[in-house]
């Protein structure tokens, strides 16, 4: 099972299409947890997604509670990013069957679904500053989660 990446309601087009596209490129599922600050269709994505989005695989969950059902049917360890974790996204070991999981852009996820994750992380940065655009934390922890449990070798 590869490391695969949720989107916990995602307020933006742009950063889900972005994420989206990423994920055709490296063969990695994305899950959609709804509801989205935006209508989720072809249209909203096209934007950032370009052309990819046909090549995107996308799973799509109606609420938190059905991608939590969906996640322990199939025995996936939940990995949340986020700024209040005290572990670092460089210290951390990734398993092939996590599902690395960002939050709201304008919120993040409530403490409830927080409280779920079974690992917290956080990108560091520098002190005072709040945090990095979704896309590109999701991207940056991807990668990494990839490389450490050789998500990279099928692709060419």
């Amino acid at each position: 099972m590869p490391v695969e990446l949720a989107l916990y309601q995602p307020d933006i087009a742009n950063n889900t299409g972005t994420l989206i596209r990423l994920g055709a490129c490296l063969g990695t599922t994305i899950h959609i947890i709804h509801p989205t600050g935006f209508p989720f269709s072809a249209k909203s994505l096209a934007r950032a997604g370009l052309d990819y989005l046909d090549h995107a695989i996308v799973r799509e969950h109606t609420g938190f509670a059905a991608f939590e059902q969906w996640r322990h049917s199939e025995r996936r360890r939940l990995v949340l990013l986020t700024t209040k974790a005290t572990t670092s996204a460089y210290e951390a070991q990734y398993e092939a069957d996590d599902i690395l999981m960002v939050g709201r852009e304008s919120a993040g996820v409530p403490d409830a679904v927080a409280d779920i994750a079974d690992l917290r992380i956080r990108i560091p940065m520098r002190e005072g500053l709040r945090s990095i655009n979704v896309a590109l934390a999701a991207t940056l922890i991807l990668g990494e989660a990839k490389r450490q449990t050789d998500g990279f070798t099928e692709l060419k």
